[in-house]
């Protein structure tokens, strides 16, 4: 059997897809999804309640039409339970065995849970892909208040546009400020101002410990026996790539599923592609670099090897009442911030000991100088 087999028809999965059929029309595709199959922008996902957007408004075609255009088999609501790389089969958990030539996992990251306490998990949601929105838009149908747990990136986007779409959020984030391993504190400053503009509340310095029924709504417990009352939930402190399965079938994992800058894991015909999988030591949760490896392994699939290049890819963040653009810093870089500040709109830009531009923090009207600033950063992969 000489089909490629791609697990997951998210962003990676599909668009991989997309790209390999303009290189070969007739090579077998087959892509396996745990849910529907449906085509959608996940970045959209954070602005639905902006747009008052149904879960079916935000879905551009179903898996039938994604199958007639791909010329795939797509096989919906099934779940992989094993990889046997030497027999190059999957397993599925309804006892189903799927053969490959090449496979390609793009099951992406799934959302971290907070261990907590209480009877009134079930209002708590995390919003990780279609259904998911599906579910918590019906959840919030005659609801007021939501309480976010996080205030990272999806945390803050999420909380601008649950207020645009008439909701009251409270916002509970241990560190003490928003974005906090994305931004310099000033910057934070600007966007906490920002959202604290439209009425979005903020609990710094405490966790969410336990969340108990009260009637039809919910007690946020938090780590300083304070209580929030609150209709839901939203459990937004971010992803871990998805890695069990591969480990377990013996392939080699990291924080993601290891791969070179071909996407080749350590099992030969196995690729890994997106959220789940880390490339040369790079974890890159981001739409850019997607983009960007569903170009070169399709290239690589068809025959022609192709390593993946990864430029600058600034990180535009959804909070339209301070808008933010980042260039995330290495983690292991060294030097300083040098920052400008006007009110909500900052300019932080972090130097390297040689003065070199090594990552940058916009916000309010500054996010217009990415495109000049990402000009001098250097390459993450050249």
């Amino acid at each position: 059997m000489n089909s490629i087999v791609i697990v997951g028809t998210g962003l990676a999965g599909y668009n991989l897809a997309k790209e390999f059929r303009k290189l070969n029309k007739e090579r077998p595709l087959v892509l396996l999804t745990s849910d529907d199959g449906a085509n959608y922008s996940k970045p959209m996902l954070s602005t639905g309640f902006t747009k008052d957007k149904t879960a079916e408004a935000l879905a551009m075609a179903d898996a039938a039409k994604m199958a007639e255009q791909l010329n795939a088999d797509i096989k919906t609501a099934v779940n992989v339970a094993e990889i046997d790389t030497e027999a190059k089969a999957l397993t599925l958990t309804n006892g189903e065995t799927v053969q490959y030539g090449d496979l390609v996992l793009a099951w992406g990251a799934y959302v971290f849970r907070p261990p907590l306490k209480g009877d009134g998990q079930d209002l708590v949601y995390s919003i990780n892909d279609l259904m998911d929105y599906a579910r918590f838009r019906e959840a919030v149908q005659g609801k007021k208040k939501v309480v976010v747990i996080g205030g990272g990136l999806i945390g803050c986007e999420f909380a601008n546009d649950l207020t645009n779409g008439g909701f009251e959020v409270e916002v509970v984030e241990p560190v003490g400020r928003v974005l906090p391993a994305l931004l310099p504190e000033r910057a934070s400053e600007a966007v906490q101002e920002g959202l604290e503009s439209i009425g979005v509340k903020f609990n710094f310095g405490s966790f969410v410990t336990a969340v108990n029924k009260a009637g039809d709504q919910v007690d946020v417990v938090l780590s300083d026996e304070s209580v929030i009352r609150a209709d839901v939930v939203v459990s937004a402190i971010g992803l871990r790539p998805r890695i069990e399965i591969a480990e377990k079938a013996g392939i080699a994992v990291n924080r993601g599923i290891a791969v070179n800058r071909l996407f080749e894991t350590s099992a030969k015909n196995v690729y890994a592609l997106g959220d789940c999988s880390e490339v040369e030591g790079n974890v890159m949760l981001y739409v850019l670099p997607i983009m960007a490896g569903a170009r070169s392994l399709a290239k690589t699939l068809s025959g022609a090897e192709t390593e993946v290049k990864y430029g600058p890819m600034p990180v535009a963040i959804k909070t339209p009442v301070c808008p933010v653009v980042v260039a995330p810093v290495p983690a292991d870089a060294e030097g300083e911030w040098e920052i400008e500040a006007d009110g909500r709109n900052v300019t932080a830009l972090f130097k390297g000991a040689d003065g070199g531009l090594l990552g940058f923090a916009l916000t309010g009207d500054n996010v217009s100088e990415k495109n000049k600033l990402a000009k001098e950063l250097p390459l993450i992969l050249g």
